[in-house]
Parts: structure tokens; sequence; C-alpha cells
């Protein structure tokens, strides 16, 4: 019988973005299984390159053109079926290609023929005869005994300083011998027992309304700072476990990992996978197959750790959902909570997302029904919200305090460090200076690639937080030759230098992008902090949620309205979400905690509500504000950006497409088209930006229909094509 598969293939064209039918010769028509890889010859060349398994079927209108696979892998079905339906779904929702939704899916090592990690160990076989019972050979064959297969021979050398002649000659006459072992690259360290709580009465509702009372497949817990929501969360795990299912947690960046990693290895021991950016590429692949082979019910991770492939998954979680880290930039530019919601739909699993201040657009979902909403009011160890205080920064300067801290922050933090307490202080800038301006002319220092002030920073340089491209600070002005050079702004470098000369007894510790660019930065940090050799802790936005500490009973919130001004329509929301989840910080132990909100806008409705920890006035009030204006949840965003290193080549073809689309939506009055216009940062290594925004009630179909324009009518081998549904970021 003929046999015909589906495949794509690894081409990153546009073009090519299709399923090729090939002709399955007999004898590897037993291994052809959807989800598997093949080596198929593509192109006019024929040139072998490999794919993936999507369709297998056994009739075709014409098969007199078409190609033969050539090999088939059967050690694995890569895909499942769950992910085949899952990826033609993804390329449509998110425009993107099939080729790019299964890279997400399978790390890049294992279509590069990566494996497990091996090394050769000694091995014990059978006791010494009386010929061999010297004591140096006995106590090496006792050794080997004890440690049996754990060591090669160059560890017992260099580690226990064992004679490899020796060992040789014992292998030789048959007393050790020598085998392949495999060498884990995943995390294998021994957490303390993290031992379980005892629920309180609203926790347990919480659990059993997910788990037995509800029909609903999908959760959105609302629960306060320190509710207890994490506790939740294991129980849910655990119970699904129960069950004989399968649990992914997914947490927005790395910076809360080390705390999760030692709650939940702690509670359910070394069986629980750990996925992020940060691993290797073999740690990836490692973790991958853990999940792949069954060896783990639980992974704890990033974004990406969505398409982590549990055979029999019961439960997703979604912790902080309101984090926008959630949603990629890069294609495909999908949104992990989506995802989760589509899992559900093909797995039958349930989702349940966290957050003490929701996305806008998931509340929304959650009033509409679309979510059950579990509502947490209490803190679970009865403590209570933190005393929040708003100061003025305006008042502060008219009775001559020009310093970064004002009176209550200066008086709150010298209690704090009398009480040997700990304190948090957030700014959410990184660097010492957020930008270098000569007083003379005017002139302000920016990236020769970029169209963005440069950063001073301490060691002298001035950094460009784009693209990374640093210079060193100089003292004249390159446009005038002035020397009044100043540094305006502050920055998480210049506030750590602030602490230590203002409060002699603190001993401050940062954590911001540039002091965890390591593997282990963030781990080292945590445990540093959480030892208490360290009794500030300063840092941007990664250290406003998930960090638990019992002896921070002050933050200090240097600038609130830093988020205020960006040209965002989420600005408000983000400035209500970091405020709140940064002071939630404070009192999470017996002590009672204090935050000190400084701001230049204090009657802005979204400081208001955060000093109150009030997020249903803030959701009335904001979502008046998106209805008003047809942002979403009422409406849909749709980004188009072009760049390219040629900006009249760039402005012709966007003008050129900018027209196509006007014709476009001349058939649909709901959708608003704003541009082309220059992005707000409208250079990027030295590529130039620009973008259109369509915003209104579109579907799938009509966004699919733009993408068709943008290719058709985009020179795309010289201008590089970003196109997003509802981006994190319209700069």
């Amino acid at each position: 019988m003929e046999m015909y598969l589906g495949v794509i293939v690894n081409n990153e064209a546009v073009k090519v973005d299709n399923i090729f039918t090939y002709k399955v010769p007999e004898n590897l028509q037993s291994k052809a299984k959807e989800g598997r890889m093949v080596t198929v010859p593509f192109g006019n060349g024929n040139k072998k390159i490999y794919g993936f398994i999507v369709d297998i079927f056994y009739k075709v209108e014409d098969n007199t053109k078409l190609k033969s696979v050539t090999s088939i892998d059967d050690t694995m079905e890569y895909l499942t079926k769950e992910n085949i339906e899952l990826i033609k779904i993804m390329r449509r929702k998110y425009l993107c290609t099939y080729l790019e939704c299964i890279k997400v899916m399978i790390p890049s090592g294992i279509t590069k023929g990566a494996t497990f990690k091996t090394k050769n160990v000694i091995t014990y076989l059978k006791p010494l005869d009386e010929k061999y019972s010297k004591e140096n050979y006995i106590k090496i064959i006792d050794f080997i005994e004890k440690n049996n297969g754990m060591y090669s021979k160059a560890e017992l050398s260099n580690n226990f300083n064992i004679s490899t002649s020796t060992i040789n000659t014992l292998i030789k006459h048959g007393f050790l011998g020598v085998e392949k072992s495999i060498v884990n690259r995943f995390n294998v360290d021994e957490y303390k027992v993290y031992g379980e709580k005892e629920l309180n009465p609203i926790q347990k509702k919480c659990v059993d309304k997910i788990l037995v009372h509800s029909m609903k497949n999908k959760f959105l817990i609302h629960g306060i700072t320190g509710s207890g929501k994490t506790e939740i969360y294991m129980n849910l795990v655990k119970k699904t476990m129960e069950s004989g299912k399968d649990s992914i947690i997914l947490i927005p960046e790395i910076a809360l990992t080390p705390q999760m990693v030692e709650r939940f290895k702690g509670r359910f021991g070394r069986d629980v996978a750990i996925f992020h950016s940060r691993l290797s590429s073999g740690e990836r692949f490692d973790e991958w197959m853990r999940v792949k082979m069954g060896n783990v019910k639980v992974a704890i991770g990033a974004r990406s750790a969505i398409f982590l492939p549990f055979s029999n998954l019961g439960l997703i979680v979604i912790d902080e959902e309101h984090e926008t880290s959630y949603k990629s930039d890069s294609d495909p530019k999908y949104n992990a909570k989506e995802i989760a919601d589509l899992k559900s739909q093909l797995e039958g699993c349930k989702v349940v997302l966290g957050s003490a201040t929701p996305s806008i657009e998931t509340y929304y979902a959650a009033v509409q029904d679309e979510y059950e909403l579990i509502t947490l009011n209490e803190r679970a160890d009865g403590a209570k919200l933190p005393q929040v205080e708003v100061v003025d920064m305006r008042e502060e300067l008219k009775v001559g305090n020009k310093t970064m801290f004002s009176r209550s922050l200066h008086e709150a933090m010298c209690g704090v460090l009398n009480r040997d307490e700990q304190a948090i202080m957030f700014l959410n800038r990184r660097g010492f200076s957020t930008f270098v301006s000569c007083r003379e002319c005017g002139y302000v220092f920016k990236c020769e690639s970029c169209d963005i002030s440069l950063t001073y920073h301490k060691d002298n340089n001035l950094s460009c937080h784009y693209c990374g491209a640093r210079q060193r600070a100089i003292n004249s002005c390159p446009k005038c030759k002035s020397k009044y050079v100043k540094y305006f702004g502050v920055g998480t470098e210049q506030l750590e230098q602030s602490v230590r000369k203002t409060f002699p007894g603190s001993r401050p510790l940062r954590m911001d992008f540039d002091t965890t660019r390591g593997k282990d930065a963030y781990e080292n940090i945590y445990k540093a902090f959480a030892s208490k050799r360290f009794n500030v802790l300063i840092g941007t936005q990664m250290i406003a949620k998930g960090l638990d500490f019992k002896d921070v009973t002050l933050v200090g919130v240097i600038a609130a309205d830093l988020s205020l001004n960006l040209p965002d329509y989420r600005a408000a929301e983000k400035t209500f979400q970091l405020v709140t989840q940064v002071a939630g910080r404070a009192g999470r132990g017996k002590k009672e905690g204090k935050v000190i909100l400084q701001t230049y806008s204090p009657e802005n409705y979204s400081i208001i509500h955060a000093s109150k920890s009030d997020y249903e006035s803030f959701f009335n009030e904001e979502i008046v504000i998106r209805r008003l204006r047809n942002y979403p949840p009422f409406s849909k965003i749709l980004a188009v950006n072009l760049s390219s290193e040629d900006e009249k080549k760039l402005i012709k073809n966007i003008q050129s497409l900018s027209d196509k689309i006007k014709i476009k939506i001349q058939e649909n009055d709901k959708i608003e088209m704003l541009g082309p216009c220059p992005c707000g940062v409208s250079k990027i290594k030295n590529s130039y930006r620009w973008q259109i925004i369509l915003k209104g009630d579109f579907s799938e179909d009509f966004a699919l229909s733009i993408k068709e324009i943008v290719y058709d009518s985009v020179d795309y081998k010289s201008v590089r094509i970003g196109i997003d549904i509802n981006p994190n970021s319209l700069l």
C-alpha cells in the first residue's frame, strides 16, 4: 500500500511555510508515525534536510512528481498529536511559521543531534583473590564497592589520589570493570525539607473549588500579597500527582526561580524539572528528556516551560499572571497564558492564574465569566498588610531636601537598621545617571547605533541599554567643547552608593540586569540576602514580586511615578502593579511592615489605589478609560514593524504598504489605522524603525490577510518585518 507523509521541513523562508507531501518507501513505512523526525530531499538540488511528520495518509491525486523520504528517526515521537494541533492553531493566531512553532516546543540541541552526556565509570565486579590481597588493592576495591559506578579513572586519580596504573591492573584481572554512565546535567542539589503546611479555611475552599466543586477548567486566583497562593499551588500539584497527572508551574522570570525551586524541591524532592532560558543547551536537553521519558511529574519554569512534553498534563499554574514576560517578543510571538488556555482545550487540563494585581484583560475576562474568579483578601498567616505612607516629593523640595530620601524614609531606614531588620529599596531604573547632557548647548549623549540616550555607570562608562554598546565617559561636550557636562537622573547604582553614604550601618546588595548577568547570579543574591549578610536589597522590577523575606519590614519606593510617564496605554496599570507588588514584600513575617511611597504625582488614581492595595477600585477606573479609548480588552492591536539600515528604502516600503492596508481596512469601519510613523525608539543597532498600528475588533482571518499583504508588498530581503498581535510595547 502506498503511504504518504505531510512534513514540515527545516527551512525558515516564509515562502516555503507549507506542509509538504512525500512518498514513503515500503521499507520505512513501519517507522512512520506522527511527530517523528525525518530526512527528506528538498529544493531543486534535493538537499537533504530534516523535518517533522505531521500527517499520514494513503491517497493523493497525483504522486508522479512526489519525492521520497530518505530516512525516519524512530527513537521517539518528538511531537504529540496535541502538539501538532497546537502548532496549526499558533501559526494562524500569531502570524508565524510552522517551523517557528516547532522550535519553541523542542530544544535546539535535539535537532542538532544532541544526546546525553556520558563518562566511563569504574565498577566493582568481584572480590580479590589471595594473589592480589595487597593492602592498597584492598583499600581501592573497598572504595569502589562502596562507590560503585560513581567515578571515572580521572576522578579517582585527581580527587582521591588513587593510582591509575593500579586501577588498570585491577581491571585487567577482572576485579573492576568499566561502564558508560549518564552524567546528569540538571539540578541534583539537596534542599531543606519544606514541610506541608495546614491550609487555612479560605485556602482549603480555594483548592476544593478548583479540583472538586467547579465545572470550569480555568481559574483566576486574585489574592493579595502574602495570601498564601504558593501553598495553594503546592496543594493543587500534590493532588494532581495523586491522581496520576502532571503539572507545570510557570513563573514570570528567572528572578523568582531560586525561592520557588527551594520550596518545590523541598516539598516534592528531586523529581521536579526546572526549565528556563539560562540553562545551557545540555541542561535544557536533559530536563526536556526527563519530562519526555516520564521521569518527573512536575516542572517549574519561565515562559517556554509551557511546551514541555508531559504525556498526561492535569494542571498548569501561571503565577504573577500579569507579568509581560509571559508574552514572547520573538517569533512566534505567543502569550503563555493563551497557550495554557489552548492546552486546556486540547488536553483537558486545569489552568490556574494567580496574581495580587491581575492584568486588566484577565480580570475583565473573569468578570465576564471566562474564568472562575477566586478572591483571597487576607494574608495566610493573619499578618496585616503593611502601612503605606505616600510622600509628595514636591513638598520635600520646598523644605530644602534635595536628596533621594524623604525625611520619612530616612527616619524609617534608621529604625530598621537599629532593630537589625531588613529593607528593600525599589527604583525601576538601572545605572548611575539616566542621561548625560551639556548645560551649555543642551546636547544629550546618545548611542551612535540607537536613537536612545546613554546611561552613565559608575565604572566611568556610558552604556546603551538597547544594544549594549559602551564607551568611556568624557568631561567635555563633543558639540560645543564646553566643560559643563552634567549627569542627570538616578539609577540603582547611584541609589546603592547613596545608601552606603547616608546610612553607615547599611550593607546594601543590588539586584538588577547589571548584577545578574552570570548564570547563578540570581540565586547567589537571593541566598546572600536571605542569610542576612546584607540588610538592604536595592533593585529594579525583578525584586517587586515573589520574594519572601520574613525580616523585611520596610520597603522604600524611590520614584513611584517613573512608569507613569511611559508612552503606553498600560502606563497606569504597570504603575499600580509595580507599586502594589513591591509594597507586598514588607511585613510578611510576624513583624509589622511599612512602605514609604515617594512620588511627584500623589493625586494620580493608580498611586492612590496602590497605596491602599485596592485593586477593584483601580480596575473600575481603568476599565472605563480603556472602553472610552477602545483599547484592550475592548479591541485588539496589530503592530506591523519594519526596520532597515537604509532609511530611504524603509520609508518607501512602508508608505507603499500603508496605501495597500488603507484599501483593505475600508472593508471594516471598526478598524483604525495609526501611522505609518517612526517607532518610539526610531533606531536600534543602526537599523531605522517605522511602524503601522491597527486597532479594532478584527478576526484571525483579517490578521492573516494583513500578513499576506505585508509579505507581498515589502522587499523583505533588505527590510526586516515584524508583526505582533497585542504587543507588550509600541515603542
